[in-house]
This record gives structure tokens, sequence and C-alpha cells, in this order.
């Protein structure tokens, strides 16, 4: 029991920052759990923290299923559309390969690059169309297993969008589909998945509540410069401990 707890915990706390989630919760779950596919559990427990977001940002969804928001519903559309196709072939040809430490880095060399191009004011003219489609597209292949969801994502919204706040926000939103499915797809392939990782659902729920709270508080204190800063050198962090590991 009390090892479901600790994937919830795990789960939780890292899947809002720019180091793999998957990978963490994959490779503790390696060696504590031996009924199910590391990767498998750990994309399942996503499920705990993506209902955290539709809890946490209930206005934003009422906003977008009422059509207020009619700029982002066109991207989250796009986004969706081509994560969610793609992301399912990536998922079936990476399942078990684990060659998410140099995607990861590379990930965090872009935002350290994003972070000099806003330090020195240079701007990118890409629209919000390009800007869904290349979301998406990292979106995609952060169902390579190490790979980064929120730091790939956090990078390509980081093109076009310079409000630390809203860049989270955007990145967390837009997860909930893909989890959505592919917690749905992995549970009707093996409905015994759903047995006592609930628990560590109910778990990383809790625990992503609180410390998607403590991060976006945290983004309201930085400016746009030092958030990819930070964010980049966590990239790299997480990368060395995945290659290291």
């Amino acid at each position: 029991m009390w090892e479901y707890v600790l994937l919830g915990f795990l789960q939780g706390i890292f899947e809002w920052i720019p180091v793999s989630s998957e990978g963490v919760v994959a490779i503790f779950s390696n060696y504590l759990i031996k009924d199910f596919n590391s990767v498998d559990l750990a994309l399942f427990l996503h499920l705990g923290t993506v209902l955290a977001v539709i809890v946490y940002f209930w206005r934003d969804w009422i906003n977008l299923t009422l059509f207020k928001d009619k700029e982002f519903l066109r991207f989250f559309i796009i986004v969706t559309f081509i994560s969610g196709t793609l992301g399912f072939f990536v998922y079936k040809m990476a399942r078990d390969v684990s060659m998410g430490s140099g995607l990861l880095a590379l990930t965090g060399l872009g935002l350290l690059l994003t972070s000099w191009f806003q330090k020195k004011n240079i701007k990118l003219n890409i629209n919000k169309d390009l800007s869904s489609v290349i979301v998406g597209l990292l979106q995609a292949f952060s169902a390579i297993p190490g790979v980064s969801r929120s730091g790939s994502t956090i990078f390509g919204l980081s093109l076009t969008e310079n409000n630390p706040t809203e860049i989270l926000k955007k990145s967390y939103i837009i997860s909930v589909p893909i989890v959505l499915g592919s917690s749905l797809y992995l549970y009707l392939n093996n409905p015994t998945i759903a047995s006592y990782s609930w628990i560590a659902v109910f778990f990383s729920f809790i625990f992503g509540i609180i410390s998607l709270k403590l991060l976006l508080d945290f983004s309201k204190k930085v400016n746009f410069s030092k958030f990819t800063l930070i964010f980049g050198f966590l990239c790299l962090l997480g990368a060395l401990i995945e290659f290291l590991m």
C-alpha cells in the first residue's frame, strides 16, 4: 500500500516541473511494483494530476466550453489533434525505450536560449497557428519515456508567450485530453491496472493540487527571463539524473 502512496507523491510533485514525472515514477515503480509495466503505470498515474488541473483551473474550462476564449480554444484544438494522433504512435514505438535524457537536455538548452532572447529583447516572429503546431509536436514526443511533457510544452509556449503564469497554465490545460485518452486506453487494455493504483492516483491528485499552487505562486514573483532560465537548468539537471540512473 505504501508503495502506491509514494508513487502518488512523486507524480504529484514532479508533474509540474521539467523533470520527467513519467521517468521518475517509472524508475521507482520498476523496483516497487512488479505487476505492471512501469511506463504504463507511470502514465496511468497522470490521471491524478490531470484531475488536479481540471479542478484548479475550473474557470478556464468554463470559458473554453462556453467559447469565451476563442483564440485559446483554437490553439487547444490544434495542439490536441496533433499530439493525440502522433503521440499514440510515438508511445507504441517507444514504450519500452528510454532515450529521454538527450531530448530533455535539448529542451533545457532551448529554454536557456529563450531566456537569453528575452533578456536581450530579441523577439521571435511566430504566429499562433505555427506555435500550436510546434507545441502539439513537442507534446506528442513527450510520450517517449524520460521526456518531460511540461518541459517540452513550456519551451514551445515560451516562443510566443512572455507571462510565466500563463505559460504554465496553458501547458497544464492542453495536457488534459491526452492524459484522459491515454488513461482510458491503458485501462481498456489492462483493467487490473486500476486496482491498487487508484490509491496512487488519489495521492497524486492531493499532492498535485498543493504543488501546483506553490509553483504558480512562484511564477508570479519572477520575470520571464529568470523563469525560463530556472526551468532550463531544471531540464538539464533532470537529463543528467536520468542519464546517470
